[in-house]
């Protein structure tokens, strides 16, 4: 590690927990994130801050006037520009020193078995439960660890699965719930976003620096109340 990467790391590897060897697991680690949204603007960003050395991101939309309002990676000029594309430009300019990898795609079962075993972790920032099924059960076949969130109107969820023999997606939500709601239907704010991306990168950060890591509990979030409640499962 030069000068010039140990400075920009240097307050991370200060603490007794990281150190210059964590740094290296760091820039050792691959994570894939599926969706470059509202979850995916803040665990991207914070990924790249903290120097985790390849970051794929998986989306096929085209960002829009009203993903603004929690995309925090996203800018105006960009509208009608693919979400990948923004998300690569962002990367670039706040930390050229890691390997960003725009997938412009739609996770499906066959992409999915061909991209997991190119990463360590992933991070799934999807907004329907197909797509959270989808990316558990690709999780499960090729023994990668999860971290799981989502969000709606005040209130976020956040857990890690299939992490050291831990439980997984289909062991917390058999079947798709009957009441699960969606940001387009009943809105969100966008710091809820920020909240919920930000422990979700924590998580990340945590499996890669081999630190213990909460499994087999739902964390939730009560933002309206500041409230954050964790269910064992």
């Amino acid at each position: 590690m030069n000068d010039k990467l140990f400075s920009r790391y240097s307050r991370q590897i200060f603490m007794e927990e990281i150190g210059t060897e964590g740094q290296r697991k760091l820039n050792n680690t691959k994570v894939l994130v599926i969706g470059a949204g509202g979850l995916g603007s803040p665990v991207l960003q914070y990924l790249a801050a903290a120097g985790i050395g390849t970051i794929a991101v998986a989306d096929f939309d085209t960002l829009e006037l009203h993903n603004l309002n929690r995309q925090i990676i996203h800018v105006e000029k960009n509208i009608g520009k693919k979400k990948v594309e923004s998300a690569e430009e962002f990367i670039h300019h706040f930390n050229p020193h890691i390997k960003f990898v725009p997938l412009d795609l739609c996770i499906d079962e066959q992409t999915a078995d061909e991209l997991l075993p190119q990463y360590d972790i992933v991070v799934d920032g999807s907004d329907n439960f197909a797509t959270r099924y989808l990316v558990n059960d690709a999780c499960v076949r090729h023994g990668k660890p999860l971290v799981y969130g989502s969000v709606f109107s005040f209130e976020g969820q956040i857990a890690v699965f299939n992490y050291q023999g831990s439980k997984q997606l289909r062991d917390l939500f058999p079947t798709q719930p009957d009441n699960a709601q969606t940001c387009d239907k009943f809105g969100v704010l966008g710091a809820l976003t920020g909240i919920v991306g930000s422990l979700m990168a924590m998580q990340v950060l945590k499996i890669s620096l081999q630190l213990p890591v909460q499994t087999n509990q739902l964390l939730l979030v009560d933002a309206m109340n500041f409230r954050f409640t964790t269910v064992d499962f």
